[in-house]
């Protein structure tokens, strides 16, 4: 893995465009605050819990999501992406396949769902290591699979984000949408956790 995605130089590179902006009068430091705040003020991952419980209790809708994600997620008042629109895949997990999501380059990451990453997330460590050993990485997130269950990692791209559908919790008959929505953490729409 090369330095040129190290945050170091990221935020060099930012503060230098932001003061390329405010010097030839394009915009000025509190306008790019402003649209910070604006654009991270919908991002949480409660909206992808939303989007989960729907597809557990509605299965048109789930089949939906998992055909064109960003399509479905926009039926319930979201979106993928920011600025730019992003391909959302959903893939669902099951009694026989674990997917974990990872952004081996930097940090792309369905942000309007899941909110701001997790600092492990954009660790080196994780980036590099859930590709060559997913079980031993799950394994430190307290997730231990039986062998039989295959992990699928999906490597999330500035066109492409991606967003695990969790097993619906056992147990779990009876509850409404959103009672099965608050059992819905980040983690597991990651794959870093069970429900």
């Amino acid at each position: 893995m090369t330095g040129t995605h190290d945050d170091a130089v990221i935020s060099r590179q930012v503060r230098f465009l932001e003061s390329l902006l405010e010097e030839k009068g394009i915009v000025g430091g509190d306008t790019v605050d402003e649209v910070i705040d604006g654009f991270l003020s919908g991002a949480s991952p409660v909206n992808g819990a939303k989007v989960a419980a729907r597809a557990w209790t509605d299965p048109a809708y789930r089949e939906r999501l998992l055909a064109d994600g960003a399509e479905a997620v926009g039926e319930l008042g979201f979106s993928s992406g920011g600025v730019q629109k992003q391909r959302l895949r959903v893939v669902e997990n099951t009694a026989d396949t674990h997917n974990v999501v990872v952004c081996t380059l930097c940090s792309c990451y369905p942000l309007r769902l899941l909110g701001p990453s997790p600092g492990w997330y954009k660790s080196e460590a994780y980036r590099s290591r859930v590709v060559r050993d997913p079980r031993g990485v799950l394994a430190e997130f307290g997730v231990t699979l039986p062998e039989s269950v295959d992990i699928t990692v999906w490597d999330s791209s500035a066109e492409t984000r991606y967003m695990v559908l969790p097993r619906r919790p056992t147990d779990s008959d009876g509850l409404s949408e959103e009672e099965l929505a608050a059992l819905v953490t980040r983690n597991g729409l990651i794959g870093t956790a069970v429900l």
